[in-house]
């Protein structure tokens, strides 16, 4: 009944104004647009129709130009093709206006997951106690990447903004203005944005999103859970940012852009502090008040405009501390919540704003540190084990010099090490404290960036950085014990964590786990190896932080956020909960006030529940544990020998996108690493991998091998068994939802004409095979008659964006065909299927 009412309502404010808005968009004065409207829907049609009897995209296209226009010449044709991504591309930023619009009506602040909820929940079981024991040692933090999976330019980005708060407030005169404006801006950078942009574009969230709305979340949690006793800390809710900082696989950042970024970080905070100061100084408008405030307001204006003038957070709060004292003293404290509620902020946000981290891949650190061998030693690089570098390098003295080196790289990474001292100098240790090292799974790895730190004059008391491997291929993941133990045994490592208060942050990768194990296995695999790493950190006296190295769809590690952290049992560590988001999660999950301060209690809640409230559902027993391993091991299997099949990459190659990801220009790294020009597996970056299997409708890594293991077990007569396990276990549930909700946006019929392909037929069969096994699987498990059933409005919005992007879809498989037949301009098919890129990953924004 409530799913009914749930439905009703998306209907009509979501669903309804989305028709009559895009009746108002039908009939704007675009230039080159006039009459896609009126055309649009006959491409739908035919797509709908055509798919259904089998036809292939060619086939649909050409009817469609044969029975509604009377085109004749290819140019006309591929024209009109661009003007229709033009015309979807711009309705599908109208149906994100409504739906964010509507964010507020869907959700009530007492909905599962909220800070209120929780207070509610806590209150009736008598838990409050427990609840604030648990804030006072919490935290989340939300990492900032700049990983191209958002299309939008930062003009586009702002109009979204303008768009929905029209949409709140029913402006039809703002509206229509906005769509014109919508219709007239471009939707693609003229050239690629560089790392400086990509940060500037997500600096915008931070000043204009997250400062407002981490800023009310942490009053609520104040309001709801401070007594005369107890006051959570600022630090309970924490933002991390990349762009700028992360160097693996992008030889655009530089060490000179990372300074700038946390430059435009550090202005940014003092700007919002700025701002929102004269709004503070509107109300304490008192005698010796004022005086305090605008002094503190002299010296902002100069921090940001004069190079030489710098002010810390500690500063502006000893200034709000003086301001304080007199207000209490001789006004009575009047409007002292103002004066708190901004001085809560500087505690929150320092002079950093978001903590800048710096990465890089652990092969190009062992090349850094291999030349800075040579150069201090004299001796050949192969005259020693990496161990025995690691020991000759920390006993040296030397002090390196980044510029007496030739290698650009090893200049680079070395200047990176010195400016961190500059920045935490300007921006506060919070600026940056983190060395993040991808592709970790050795203890060199960890130890190559102690040793440089050391090389570049840092004492050990100056090594203010915490260490960071990131454990993300199968492999890494399995070693990742190992490593452990043995670095916690270092007495060298063992005294730099004393002085990180015995504090080990360890990132995990599910995006190249899922891509490297298929979606089961690495899912899995996380799950144990966090188990494993808990164990070893708790028995050598350290507090283990895990870092997910999350994206947006399931097979990426995204999904149901909330649902996958509150499912960890009391065997994973639970100190803080941190994780990556990019591309479209950004701007769909965290991308306006109103669904970022929800998201952020989601996952504070989630990590709460899971030490305060306890449940066997969370908990998994020998039996449940056994079952899981047994089905990761035979999808593991199953994916393993997809991923071996030698059509594998080259169907990848030539039938998908992943060509034109690195040709498009929406971010400023390569879409593979390695410099060689053929293309394997191994050098796929995760993103343009799952990208691609997503612009196919196919959504392979989401699903591939869970249905065979299920059937497998079944076949055996054990499927009760896996029916208890689901009803039993919150975390194997999750996982089984999320490959549901990455099944439910496949749409094999768009690829059916593949089927009989002389070279990719078979291995296509092979994936729709285990599509459908799938599907039908976990239907059966879950009882449900439909996909994602118990989700109405993710699916009802799944719905009506597929049916937007239909006709998109069709285009870009007509121009891949035309590009695989070799026929027509190739110039021009090339740019409609990388065009055909962006309407579609921008419109598949359910994903977290």
């Amino acid at each position: 009944m409530l799913n009914d009412q749930k439905i009703e309502k998306f209907r009509q404010i979501v669903e309804n104004k989305f028709q009559i808005y895009n009746s108002l968009f039908m009939s704007l004065p675009y230039d080159k647009m006039t009459n896609i409207g009126m055309l649009l829907p006959f491409l739908y049609e035919e797509s709908k129709e055509g798919y259904q009897l089998g036809k292939s995209p060619e086939e649909i296209v050409e009817d469609f130009f044969q029975k509604h226009t009377e085109l004749e010449t290819e140019d006309q044709k591929t024209e009109l093709l661009f003007k229709i991504i033009q015309y979807i591309e711009r309705q599908v930023v109208l149906f994100d206006s409504i739906e964010d619009a509507a964010f507020q009506q869907l959700h009530s602040e007492s909905d599962s997951g909220t800070v209120m909820n929780l207070y509610d929940r806590a209150t009736q079981e008598h838990h409050l106690a427990a609840i604030r024991k648990k804030m006072d040692d919490f935290a989340i933090k939300i990492v900032f990447t700049a990983h191209p999976t958002q299309f939008y330019p930062n003009a586009v980005q702002r109009i979204i903004h303008d768009l929905r708060d029209a949409i709140i407030n029913d402006s039809v005169t703002q509206i229509d203005t906005l769509l014109q404006q919508l219709g007239k801006t471009p939707f693609v950078n003229k050239e690629r944005p560089t790392p400086l942009d990509e940060a500037m574009s997500i600096i915008y969230y931070l000043r204009y999103v997250y400062y407002q709305s981490i800023g009310e979340l942490y009053r609520k949690i104040k309001q709801v859970y401070g007594t005369s006793n107890f006051t959570p800390s600022p630090d309970i809710i924490q933002l991390g940012f990349w762009p700028g900082g992360d160097r693996d696989g992008n030889p655009f950042v530089t060490a000179d852009i990372t300074l700038k970024v946390a430059e435009e970080l550090r202005i940014s905070i003092l700007k919002d502090y700025y701002g929102h100061l004269k709004n503070v100084r509107r109300r304490l408008s008192f005698r010796g008040v004022s005086d305090v405030l605008e002094k503190l307001s002299k010296k902002l204006y100069a921090s940001i405009f004069q190079k030489d003038v710098k002010i810390s957070a500690q500063e502006i709060i000893d200034q709000l501390d003086e301001a304080e004292k007199i207000l209490l003293e001789q006004h009575n404290g009047l409007f002292r919540d103002v004066l708190d509620d901004y001085r809560d902020r500087v505690k929150i946000f320092g002079t950093h704003f978001a903590t800048l981290d710096i990465r890089q891949d652990s092969r190009v650190h062992q090349k850094v540190v291999d030349d800075i061998f040579v150069k201090v030693s004299g001796l050949a690089v192969d005259s020693k084990s990496n161990d025995e570098k690691i020991n000759y390098l920390l006993e040296s003295n030397a002090v390196l010099n980044p510029d007496d080196f030739e290698d650009e790289m090893t200049c680079e990474t070395l200047k990176s090490i010195y400016n961190i001292k500059l920045i935490q100098e300007n921006n506060g240790e919070r600026g940056m404290h983190r060395y993040i090292i991808s592709n970790s799974d050795e203890v060199k790895d960890v130890m190559n960036v102690y040793v440089m730190m050391k090389l570049c004059g840092y004492s050990e008391d100056e090594i203010n950085i915490d260490i960071v491997p990131l454990f993300e291929t199968m492999e890494g993941l399995d070693k990742s014990e190992e490593v452990m133990r043995t670095l916690y045994s270092d007495e060298v490592y063992k005294k730099h964590l004393a002085k990180r208060n015995n504090k080990q942050i360890i990132m995990l990768g599910f995006s190249d786990g899922t891509k490297d194990g298929g979606y089961l296995k690495a899912n899995w695999q996380i799950y144990t190896s966090k188990e494993k790493l808990t164990k070893i950190s708790e028995e050598n006296g350290m507090k283990v932080v895990f870092f997910d190295g999350r994206g947006g769809p399931p097979a990426r590690g995204g999904g149901k956020t909330h649902d996958f952290y509150a499912s960890q049992g009391n065997t994973i560590a639970n100190n803080q909960i941190e994780l990556t988001i990019q591309g479209q999660t950004i701007t769909s999950v965290f991308g306006n006030k109103d669904q970022a301060k929800f998201n952020f209690e989601q996952l504070l809640t989630a990590g709460i529940e899971n030490d305060v409230f306890k449940s066997i559902k969370k908990d998994l027993n020998d039996k449940e544990r056994q079952l899981i391993s047994e089905l990761a091991d035979i999808s593991y299997k199953k994916y393993s020998d997809l991923k071996a099949h030698p059509m594998f990459v080259p169907y990848l190659q030539e039938m998908s996108t992943l060509e034109y990801y690195g040709r498009t220009n929406i971010g400023s790294r390569p879409s593979k690493r390695g410099a060689g020009s053929e293309l394997k597996f191994e050098d796929l970056r995760a993103i343009p991998f799952v990208g691609s299997w997503s612009q196919l409708k196919q959504n392979v890594p989401g699903f591939f091998g869970f249905g065979f293991a299920l059937r497998t077990l079944k076949d055996q007569g054990r499927f009760d068994e896996i029916k208890e396990l689901y009803k039993g276990s919150d975390f194997f549930k999750t996982l089984v939802l999320n490959s549901m909700m990455s099944m439910n946006k496949t749409y094999f019929p768009l690829t059916y004409y593949m089927r009989n392909n002389e070279k990719f037929g078979e291995f296509w069969n092979v994936l729709f095979s285990e599509f459908e096994l799938s599907k039908a699987m976990m239907l059966e498990l879950t009882d449900y008659k439909i996909l994602m059933q118990e989700e109405p409005i993710n699916r009802k919005s799944i719905k009506i964006r597929e049916k937007i992007v239909l006709p998109l879809l069709s285009i870009q498989q007509y121009a891949l065909i035309k590009l695989q037949k070799n026929e027509g301009d190739r110039d021009t098919y090339e740019k409609l299927v990388m065009r055909s890129l962006f309407g579609n990953i921008n419109a598949s924004r359910n994903s977290a």
